[in-house]
């Protein structure tokens, strides 16, 4: 027994010194490699204020496009993870938020709601040479820097007010009031379409006017609206101020068509308000899935992963998640420049919003935009600029 011992202990210990010789020679013990940097992609979106409500909707449709892509392994084999910051749809905050999403590395930026809050940006992005896929800023203003690597979603405010004017038409009016909040996007908008009324020579323009934002009552500016002969008001700022406005016009004895722009139609709009008022309510936007069957996969998709259905903002959204992605996998790097090149390129991948293309200058080809009437205090579907 003692013999054997000593063998024993003899084994083991060539073994260790075995083992110290390979590690003096440079051998070490297997190591796993550490596991890929995630992918990161920006979200710049408005979480408080009175815009929120979209903001999370926004945040919910791209959440659903980093898990769908994750389920199917990621992307170059990394993990996608979505970086969201609030902008509050206000300039300064969102000059603060766009640092913060820069110095976390990501590839793509992939917000932008309220174009006041996305204008501002575009230069911190730019010169940190990370591209921006915009969901639903939407102003001529994030065009006049002439930036190569900005890529609008949705349809700009020239196509937007186009189809205003294409559909007070159809409804019979012809005297216009725009009405606009003073800032970037609604401002544009409104220029857009009284340029389209002139263009037209159908709906004569009878006057332009400004609200604040946040003011309790606009029945002083319900009654200029009124002496100006109009028949039709398009106001192209944002729900809050929509719900007072339509509000204060009704009861200044407005009973021409009201119509607001894509920064106004959602359920916040009606809000407190009855039948009589809504009468004659209509609104052009974008994508909303309930009115298009198209979407009905997607949106059965989104209610199981979310809890309740799509509503505007979400398809916008979504696409600019897939598109990002689409554009790292082509570009086979997190190279900025090979990303915003591919996405550029783009011609073959199945957007919800339709045809994935650009023009040079960053709009999309072919955007979609729908006209919603309300009517029992609901949205209902009316048409789209792909009706005959």
């Amino acid at each position: 027994m003692r013999v054997r011992t000593k063998l024993a202990v003899a084994v083991v210990a060539a073994a260790v010194v075995a083992t110290g010789a390979l590690t003096g020679c440079g051998h070490k013990p297997a190591q796993h490699p550490a596991p890929a940097a995630p992918i990161r992609l920006g979200a710049l979106v408005p979480l408080t204020g009175t815009n929120a409500i979209s903001g999370q909707a926004m945040v919910d449709a791209e959440q659903l496009a980093v898990r769908e892509a994750n389920a199917a392994g990621g992307v170059l084999g990394r993990r996608v993870e979505l970086v969201v910051e609030d902008d509050a749809c206000d300039p300064g905050t969102a000059v603060v938020a766009a640092k913060k999403i820069i110095d976390q590395d990501i590839a793509v930026s992939v917000g932008g709601y309220c174009s006041s809050a996305t204008v501002p940006t575009l230069k911190s992005f730019h010169d940190a040479g990370i591209p921006m896929v915009i969901p639903l800023s939407n102003s001529t203003e994030l065009l006049e820097p002439k930036y190569n690597s900005i890529f609008l979603i949705c349809g700009t405010v020239t196509a937007e007010g186009q189809f205003a004017v294409t559909a007070m038409n159809r409804l019979g009016s012809h005297h216009l009031a725009v009405v606009h909040d003073g800032t970037s996007f609604p401002v544009s908008l409104a220029q857009a379409t009284v340029d389209a009324a002139h263009a037209s020579g159908t709906v004569q323009v009878a006057g332009e006017f400004e609200l604040s934002q946040g003011a309790p009552s606009y029945l002083r500016l319900a009654d200029q609206v009124r002496a100006s002969g109009a028949d039709v008001v398009y106001y192209t700022g944002y729900y809050a101020e929509a719900n007072q406005l339509v509000r204060d016009l009704r009861a200044s004895g407005f009973t021409g068509q009201i119509m607001v722009g894509d920064g106004a139609v959602d359920g916040p709009l009606l809000t407190g308000l009855n039948a009589e008022q809504t009468e004659g309510v209509s609104g052009t936007t974008f994508m909303v899935p309930e009115f298009m069957p198209s979407l009905a996969d997607w949106s059965a998709r989104f209610t199981k992963a979310v809890g309740h259905a799509p509503g505007p903002a979400t398809p916008e959204s979504y696409d600019a998640v897939k598109l990002a992605l689409d554009a790292i996998r082509r570009a086979g790097s997190l190279d900025h420049e090979a990303i915003r090149r591919a996405i550029a390129g783009t011609t073959k991948i199945d957007l919800l919003s339709g045809d994935p293309r650009f023009n040079p200058d960053g709009t999309r080809v072919n955007p979609t935009f729908l006209l919603l009437a309300v009517r029992g205090n609901k949205f209902v579907y009316v048409s789209s600029n792909e009706t005959p």
